[in-house]
């Protein structure tokens, strides 16, 4: 008799076929309407990190032309998606501390204003260029722009005081 209860209590609290099935599609459906805004939002964070990365960027060789006394350039190539910071030097070594970044594979840059008539360049590439004093040279373009795939961007305009670069999320 015990054998048959036991078998009765174990039937009734296992799950039908059908009811996995169901638990299944609802699982289905509530991945397929999470999946896109999941998308987005890490799309939207590769933009933002990029655009963080860039303005640290900044920052750094405004530091390193105040520190060494010396001028430095950052320099942008909107084709390669890289970007990256040197020391304008005359010397055959060139600058040890140059870094170079490449922007995220999903994601593009480009210089949207040049500034004025002569834009600063370094190797024909525009360049922002730092004084020893840490303000930016007023050749150098006043706004950049980064783009992901689907058409969102970050701005980093240069600020009225020409001590360095804000990061919008509209074109000023």
């Amino acid at each position: 008799m015990m054998w048959a209860t036991g078998q009765n209590n174990l039937r009734r609290r296992a799950f039908t076929l059908i009811e996995l099935i169901l638990v299944l599609a609802l699982l289905v459906v509530i991945t397929s309407i999470a999946a896109p805004a999941m998308a987005r939002f890490i799309r939207g964070r590769a933009l933002d990190s990029e655009a963080r990365r860039f303005a640290a960027l900044i920052h750094a060789g405004q530091s390193r032309a105040v520190s060494e006394g010396a001028t430095m350039l950052l320099w942008v190539n909107e084709k390669s998606g890289s970007y990256g910071l040197q020391a304008e030097t005359s010397g055959q070594n060139g600058d040890a501390k140059a870094e170079e970044l490449n922007v995220d594979s999903t994601l593009q840059i480009a210089v949207v204003s040049a500034g004025a008539a002569t834009p600063t360049t370094f190797h024909d590439l525009p360049a922002i260029k730092f004084s020893a004093d840490g303000t930016v040279d007023d050749n150098s373009p006043a706004t950049f722009k980064l783009t992901d795939s689907a058409g969102f961007a970050r701005w980093l305009v240069l600020g009225k005081t020409r001590m360095g670069y804000e990061i919008t999320d509209a074109q000023q």
